[in-house]
This record gives structure tokens, sequence and C-alpha cells, in this order.
């Protein structure tokens, strides 16, 4: 690799400002402070939006940045998105900057492979996310957290190349010195290299610490320590496979090595099987659909090639099931290791498995090596007293934690989150999926509950496994902790978060007017699970009993996360109350999640109440969407506003109309503008 750096190309500050933005496009080269502040909290779905990973291939570069969302003096709280198609590879940018949380949100590697394939080289911040930043080192790009150097190197500075490995482990260091993961990975194969192990005298740890230690054969981890460490369980879905897939390719050719350990390789296609439900109208280009049956295609090939088990389409419509569901639903143990290419992979933490997400090129090399790489981090330890109220979730709980000054700001970034207290022993499992699900939004590693008596009632209720808990699995009293954050969630009620971002959290009482909706949507793998639909037909049993369906007006969209809980609510009877309240149901799949089946805005002004984890400008369609618990969302959907179930059954139903206020879509906060002031210029 090359002892120095010298700018080859352009510096695009990624600004808040739609004009400076559009500035550097049409040619101007901006310093920092014209540049004007810059933009917090750049989400995966901006920098790539769901069409644009459509493509796995080097025309991704066309796309990067066009989900940018941006403000003017003119625009409206919807923002505008400055960047055109191939705009950033036709203006010959080589580095960009951030300020806040670059690449939070999903887990695609599309975002900084198009970056690359734009001519990217250079990516500055002021924090990354954690796999944001690890998929930018395989890929070989180089980093840093010091805005001083984008200034100095836009200024024709040369600077020694350790002045971007400084925020590096050893292990990462060794990667970016190797050009890249698979550069490193090639080094390990052919005996040139050998990955590091712990050596550190037997002490206390974390629940987490303690799984990864055994996985790795050694008395003790602690943070900091960066390893390979050996998986239990490896699964991709279409979405990825394909992009990893052709990683393998261009590294070996057409001689790609053995799969290590296929029995414990999984693949799903969950994330596109409803695209064609919502394009059959013309709204999706043709090129798009075929696009997506490519990805299909091109997994499919890759199981039958080496034998790998696909869980796929379903007979009914839609998947089998949505891949974090049928984990925790079929293969997840309490214990185990699991990686996969999504950012909730953490979902299978509640049962205390040690899951998390990855990129394409680490799962392509975990394909290889059967194991994954792990800069151990630190434990955030949310302790929630109490019991949650009735009518109050997990859903509730976890919008909540996001608008937290320790989480929104970026504090937690890359911790194993580890959830205990009076209120995780009195959830069901289900419930505590949403929370570890959700550890995305908050940034962390992986989310984790210690198995306890409610783990092995599911396990042997819901999969027939009489499990027992060992000795091991809990975390010593001693344990050091990075972070405690203390809830008494007694006090809780219900949440919902506006438009743009997870952590724009509010507290439903505390809404300063009533918000109309169009769209309803309960799905995803947060809001699709047993529970979630059990009070959804709560709500709607009750909301038949006083003689309402779904409102005039109203689009009320139901999806299960597999076909086992859709063979559950069906012997529950439950599909017999959807029917009759006027709720559309869907087949498994992610869909609306991903902008890609029925529940999906068409236009910026529709107003959606969702029961997914996240709400990033045009993730999920141009409109305007407000995240909630399934029971807020089905209550919504009744009342043709956005209300929680206690307040509907306390107050009734609204005599008076009802409008869209955009103001209450949070301007300037999360996918907006920046989040504070004061800096970049």
């Amino acid at each position: 690799m090359q002892a120095t750096v010298r700018l080859n190309g352009r510096v695009l500050w990624l600004s808040a400002s739609a004009e400076a933005m559009t500035r550097q496009l049409t040619g101007e080269t901006l310093t920092r402070a014209e540049a004007g502040m810059l933009r917090d909290q750049i989400s995966t779905d901006e920098m790539t939006p769901a069409r644009a990973c459509l493509a796995f291939d080097e025309s991704l570069g066309d796309y990067v940045y066009v989900g940018l969302r941006c403000h003017d003096d003119s625009s409206d709280a919807a923002g505008v998105f400055p960047v055109t198609q191939r705009a950033v590879r036709e203006g010959g940018f080589a580095l960009s900057v951030a300020g806040l949380r670059r690449g939070k949100g999903s887990s695609r590697e599309a975002s900084p492979f198009a970056e690359r394939c734009a001519g990217i080289r250079i990516v500055i911040a002021e924090s990354f996310e954690r796999i944001y930043a690890q998929n930018c080192q395989n890929l070989g790009l180089l980093m840093s957290t010091d805005l001083t150097l984008a200034e100095r190197l836009q200024d024709g500075e040369t600077i020694p190349i350790e002045a971007f490995l400084e925020d590096c482990d050893p292990l990462a260091e060794a990667i970016v010195r190797s050009g890249g993961l698979f550069g490193y990975t090639q080094r390990r194969l052919s005996g040139d290299i050998v990955p590091p192990q712990p050596a550190h005298a037997p002490g206390p740890m974390t629940y987490g610490e303690s799984i990864i230690a055994r996985a790795l054969g050694v008395p003790r981890v602690r943070a900091g320590d960066a390893v390979f460490v050996p998986a239990d369980w490896r699964f991709s879905h279409e979405y990825v496979t394909p992009m990893a897939v052709s990683f393998l390719r261009h590294a070996y050719g057409d001689e790609i090595p053995a799969l290590r350990d296929v029995a414990s390789v999984l693949c799903f296609e969950d994330h596109l099987t409803h695209l064609d439900a919502v394009s059959a109208d013309g709204s999706r280009p043709p090129q798009i659909v075929d696009a997506a049956q490519r990805l299909g295609t091109v997994q499919r090939e890759f199981c039958a090639q080496h034998g790998l088990r696909l869980h796929g389409r379903a007979a009914a419509g839609g998947s089998e099931g949505i891949c974090h569901a049928l984990m925790l639903e079929r293969y997840a143990l309490p214990g185990q290791v699991i990686v996969g290419t999504d950012s909730h992979t953490p979902h299978c933490g509640a049962i205390g498995a040690f899951a998390f997400g990855v990129g394409a090129t680490e799962m392509a090399n975990a394909w290889l090596t059967g194991d994954a790489r792990l800069a151990v981090p630190g434990t955030c330890l949310v302790h929630l007293r109490s019991r949650l109220p009735a009518g109050v979730g997990a859903k509730d709980l976890a919008l909540h934690l996001l608008h937290l000054p320790y989480i929104r700001d970026g504090r937690a970034i890359g911790q194993i989150i580890e959830f205990a207290g009076e209120a995780v022993a009195h959830l069901s499992t289900d419930e505590r999926a949403t929370l570890t699900n959700m550890v995305a939004e908050i940034g962390g590693l992986t989310g984790l509950v210690v198995p306890d008596a409610e783990t092995v009632r599911y396990l042997r209720e819901r999969r027939g496994i009489d499990f027992t808990l060992d000795a091991w699995m809990e975390s010593d009293p001693q344990a050091s902790y990075a972070h405690v954050i203390e809830i008494d969630c007694a006090s809780l009620g219900a949440m919902v978060a506006s438009p743009g971002d997870p952590g724009n959290g509010i507290a439903l009482a505390d809404l300063s007017a009533e918000v109309a909706i169009d769209i309803a949507y309960g799905g995803s793998c947060t809001g699709s699970k047993r529970d979630d639909l059990r009070a959804c037909h709560d709500v709607l049993a009750w909301g038949l009993k006083q003689g309402h369906r779904v409102a005039d007006g109203v689009r009320f969209y139901l999806q299960y996360g597999s076909e086992d809980v859709r063979a559950w609510c069906e012997a529950q009877g439950y599909a017999d109350v959807f029917k009759a309240a006027g709720v559309t149901m869907l087949s498994p799949g992610c869909g609306a999640c991903v902008n890609a089946g029925p529940g999906v805005s068409t236009t910026s002004e529709e107003v959606v109440i969702s029961a997914q984890n996240r709400n990033f400008p045009g993730r999920s369609g141009p409109g305007q969407m407000w995240l909630g618990s399934p029971a807020t969302v089905a209550a919504s959907a009744l009342a043709g506003y956005i209300v929680g179930f206690d307040q509907l059954q306390r107050d009734g139903f609204a005599s008076h109309p009802v409008s869209h206020p955009a103001a209450l879509a949070a301007p300037g906060r999360g996918g907006g503008g920046a989040s504070h002031a004061g800096r970049g210029g």
C-alpha cells in the first residue's frame, strides 16, 4: 500500500444546504466554510436508495447520494434532493465529507461500493456507523474522523497513510494495508498471515463477551479485541447475495474456493417477492422489475451450485418468511454466534444469540472461512425497571430509547446492547425481538437478552426443543459496562416517531394536533410476529364491537412475518376479524419496508403510520411516514388519524375533521438537516 496519500480529484462536502450541493455538482469548488453545515446522520437509504440496490456491479456508481435530503430557504419539511443520477461520478470527486453518524441504517454494502464505483477513494466524517465503516475498510476505502484532513488534501498537501489508520485496531489496519478484506483473506488462506487471538487471564465478562470467548476457545475477551469469530450460522438474502457472489468472482474468477461448512449457510428470498404487486400498474419501470428478478436468479443459481439451503418464495405468494423471523423461529439457539447480511440480524438476540449484521464482502469471506470479523465492543446495559403499563409495548419502549441523547448522539454506536430488568422478565420473546431488532436503529453491534425461563418456554412451545440453560449464560456481577441506561418503565406511554428518522420520538400524548393518515402498515421483521398481529387483532376486534371498521379513505395492510405466523393466526381465527375490519392481508416478505410491496406511499402528500423499524426519507415511498407500535397502527387505521389504543378506548373517535400538518414532520432532525448548530462553517 502507498505510504502517502494525495488527492486525485475533487472534494464533495455533503452539505445540509441544497444550494451548496448544487454548486459543487455543477463544477464549483467550495471550501469547508462555503459548504456550510454538513449533513449529520446520512443513512445508507439516502446514499443508495432501494431502487439503486437492484444493481450489484459498477453501475451502482451512477446512483450514489441520489437520495440525499437537503434543505434551503424555499424547501418544505420534506426537503429537496439535489443529487441526480451520475452527477457524482461525472463530477470527478475523490473525497466526500459528512458530519455525525455517517452511514446509519441498513447494512447495505451497496453504499460504500457505489461511492467507490463513482470515484470516491476517501470518506471522512465526524463519526461513522459500525457496519458502514467496516464495509468501507473491507472495500479498501480510506477513512478518517479528522475533518481537517479534507481541507489539507483540498489544498494539495500530501498526507502520510498513517493519518488514515489512527482509528483502526490492528486487524483493521492489516485489512486496510492489504487493500481490503479479500486481500487479507487471500493472505490468510495461503498461510501468509494468522488472525489474532486474545490472550487474557480469566476474569469477569458480560454475557455477550462470554459468548465470543467460548466461540474463540479462549478464557476471556475484552473490549477492543479484534478477532475473527467462528459463526454457528451465516445467512444472506437476495438483496445482498448477488453482490457477495460478484465479489467472490472478481477475486477468484471461476475458481472459487470451496465454501466452509455449507450446512450452516442459509439463503433467503424475502426482500423483493412483492415487487411485482406494486409494479403491475406500471409505476415501476420494467427494467427495475427485471433487475429484481435477476437478483433472485443469481441467488438461486449460487445455492444450487454450492448445495446451500434456500428459503424461497412460498406457494401462496410472497416468501416462506423474512430471514430474521425464520432464523428465530427455526434455527437460532442461546449462546450461538449468527451473522447475516442485514442490519436487523440482532433480532435473534431475543433468545440470547449473539447475532450481528455484516456486509457483502464480509459474508463472501465468511462463506470461505466460517468466521466473521469482529472488534469486541463495550456493552451498554439498558436496565428496565418496573413493568410496562397495559397497552404500552416493546415498540413504544424502543422509540423512547431512540430519542434519548446518549443514543441519538451516536454514543451507543457499535456497542453490545444488553437488556435486563423486571420489564424484560415480563416481556414475551416476540416483544424482546422487537427490542433487539431495533438495536440496528440504535447503531449497536447486537442486542442481547440473557436467556431465562421465558426463553426455555419459547423454545419448547414454538420449536419443540427442551433447552437447558447453562450456568455460564449470564453476565458476571463484576462485569464492566461502558454505559448504563436506567428507565422506569412504569412511567412510559405510547410513542410515535415523526417522519424522517426513528429517533424523532414523540409521546402520543404530546402530539400538538391530530394527524390524518392515508395508509396504515403492520409488517416488516419488527411488526409481523405473532404478538404483533395479536395486538392488531385485539384492537380491531374491539373496534368491530363498537361498530367500526377501517376508516374511510384509509388503506390498512397487515403482513405475516412467515408462513408459520400465517398458519398460527389462521388457527386463532384472526383472519376472520381482519377481513371483517377491512384489512388487506399480505403474504410474508419485507415488502413496503424496502419500498417493494403494498403499503408504500406513492406521493409526497400521503401520510403513513407504520409498525416497521425505519422511516428514513424515501425508504417506503415519497410520503410522510410515522412509526408506531402495532396497537397504535391498528387504532389509527380505525380512527383515520394517529391515536393510541388506550386513548381511543377512553375518548372514542374524533367527531371533528383532522388534517395533514406538515409542520409535525420535525424538519431539521434526523434524516433532514444537521442536528445541531455551530459547526461546519
